[in-house]
């Protein structure tokens, strides 16, 4: 007898449930639906795995159970949705003894496999519902954070014909947030980075990689020429024959600073390539490489190239050749740069004059920034302090932002700060002289944005400091439930800040009411960016400035109306088990 009931408990009357047609019955903290039809007893979990409503309140026909809420059919015996957007419902073996309905409560799905599959079908399907209850229970089960990330990663690169996008960008920078925010977010913040990934593959054709050309491991001399190949072929904008010479690279085992150097050589080739863009793609891919130990490296990083072909070169626009040519300015730059950085080298370390430096490029004169930048090089300031003084200029210029501009405006100030940043970061990763070109580009972006400081909002200077600082913090929210509140949202940072407050807390805070918000690239963009930057200058006047930067951007861009945040909400509680719905 113990073989025949160790699985199984009693939980109705069968008489009971013939006279009523179903029940719902409550057993071992689950709430369950039991229907007699057709001279036969079924058991299925009662809350739809859709959106929570409870089944017992559907309608059976030929064996298939219908949730009146969003129409969700479901196979009564095995509990298999035929609408794959609702998921399959959990069945229960039935037994009759005795005249009682026994069910086996045993659960005999593997709740990880189950989840990643339904995170594919939940990116396929550009559903986000799906996507966080899949996010949800995967963390539930143990995995990783970043396993989640690779299921996207790997999602994003092979599903849309145009390469990586802002989708793909938008998922790195929420991997990259990660460490930043508070536990309970983190998993909202995975959920955004893939359903922007989904939505911006929902519809497109898949992309088909090249193949390697046929090198052997003889020829890994070749590196040399298939950069310069790569180079011409985007040069012409030939992107598939850059993209052979890229996956034969990196089919050739070159190291990975090696690859990263032909990426940032052919990306600042020509000027500001699609705004900003195109440079940013790149620092972001290879900073999702890095967070999955690169694995998949050749399907990441050739989902580049099409959009370094077809990049719109800004030597062609208008606004950097009239009145003043800003192009030849950087070129005769160029040719000056090798000398200033062997004249520099030596005294590397002295360095001492930022603030001017940072004078210069919010001034007047493309030509004194392009002098003061050979000069701070030739005077010792490295790569990366050359790049961190140009991002903190770009900075500021969304610090003292006029809301007198065109609301547009904000994302022109927004797209130096972001294209500075991807330098200042690449930099770091390989200090390549070709890619300090890019350093060059980003000033003339801040040169170009002066417009956007006349008048200047004011930065916010150190005043009383308050005793009770998270006092200020628990306001914020509340400040960015209201639209435009732009300088009062700066200032209470700046103040929190000078007070002592703990940057750690209003980070997170600042990430809550990021992810609380519909996804907006640019301002995800611009809270990641920022957040790299305030790493490195901790407690200091100018990582106040970048704050009060970002913060200014998040207030000029909230609120939203927040329907993504409702999905995900909803995810969370049947995730958690609560009742969405009365089962009555």
């Amino acid at each position: 007898m113990d073989a025949l009931t160790h699985n199984y408990v009693p939980v109705a009357q069968t008489s009971d449930l013939e006279a009523k047609g179903h029940l719902v019955v409550r057993v071992e903290g689950r709430t369950i639906a039991l229907f007699n039809h057709n001279d036969r007893i079924y058991a299925i979990d009662n809350r739809c795995p859709h959106m929570g409503f409870p089944l017992h309140q559907g309608s059976v026909s030929n064996c298939i159970l219908t949730c009146h809420w969003h129409h969700a059919r479901f196979d009564l015996e095995s509990g298999g949705t035929f609408d794959p957007w609702a998921d399959d419902v959990r069945s229960f073996p039935v037994q009759i003894r005795s005249g009682e309905v026994w069910l086996d409560l045993t659960d005999h799905l593997n709740a990880k496999t189950h989840a990643r599959q339904r995170l594919i079908d939940g990116l396929q399907q550009s559903i986000s519902l799906i996507i966080g209850k899949s996010v949800l229970a995967l963390l539930a089960e143990g995995i990783e954070p970043k396993e989640a990330f690779q299921v996207g990663l790997d999602f994003g690169v092979r599903y849309r014909d145009r390469g990586w996008g802002a989708g793909l960008t938008m998922h790195t920078c929420m991997i990259n947030l990660l460490p930043y925010l508070d536990e309970r977010d983190r998993p909202r913040a995975l959920y955004h980075g893939l359903a922007a990934v989904a939505a911006e593959c929902a519809g497109k054709p898949p992309r088909f990689e090249q193949q390697p050309l046929p090198l052997s491991e003889q020829t890994a001399d070749k590196l040399p020429l298939l950069e310069n190949w790569f180079r011409q072929f985007i040069e012409v904008r030939d992107s598939r024959g850059a993209e052979r010479c890229l996956v034969s690279a990196i089919e050739l085992g070159v190291e990975r600073q090696q690859i990263a150097q032909m990426l940032f050589a052919a990306v600042t080739d020509h000027r500001y390539l699609d705004g900003g863009h195109t440079l940013d793609f790149t620092n972001k891919a290879l900073e999702a490489l890095d967070a999955v130990g690169w694995q998949n490296a050749a399907s990441v990083l050739t989902s580049l190239v099409r959009g370094y072909a077809s990049a719109e070169r800004k030597e062609e626009s208008n606004a950097w050749r009239y009145p003043i040519d800003l192009v030849a300015i950087v070129e005769k730059a160029f040719a000056r740069l090798d000398a200033a950085i062997a004249s520099g080298r030596e005294k590397q370390g002295s360095w001492t004059d930022r603030e001017l430096l940072v004078e210069v490029l919010l001034g007047e004169d493309p030509q004194a920034i392009a002098d003061s930048l050979l000069e701070a090089l030739g005077n010792g300031a490295t790569f990366e302090e050359l790049a961190a003084t140009v991002t903190y200029a770009a900075a500021l210029r969304i610090a003292q932002f006029s809301t007198n501009n065109d609301f547009r405006d904000w994302n022109t100030a927004h797209h130096s700060f972001t294209f500075a940043n991807a330098v200042e970061s690449g930099l770091r990763r390989v200090p390549s002289p070709l890619l300090l070109r890019g350093v060059f580009d980003a000033a003339m972006t801040v040169y170009l944005n002066r417009f956007l400081n006349v008048p200047p909002a004011r930065l916010p200077e150190p005043g009383a400091a308050i005793a009770k600082p998270e006092e200020l913090l628990k306001q914020l929210p509340e400040l960015l439930d209201r639209q435009q509140q732009v300088d009062a949202a700066g200032k209470l940072v700046a103040r929190y800040l000078y007070s002592g407050g703990n940057p750690d807390r209003l980070l997170a805070m600042l990430g809550k009411l990021l992810l609380r918000e519909d996804r907006d690239f640019h301002t995800i963009q611009e809270i990641e960016a920022a957040f790299r930057q305030y790493a490195r200058l901790r407690e200091t006047k100018t990582g106040v400035h970048v704050l009060v930067a970002a913060t200014r951007y998040l207030a000029a861009h909230a609120p939203t109306r927040r329907s993504q945040g409702q999905t995900y909400e909803m995810a969370e509680k049947l995730h958690l088990g609560e009742q969405v719905f009365e089962a009555s």
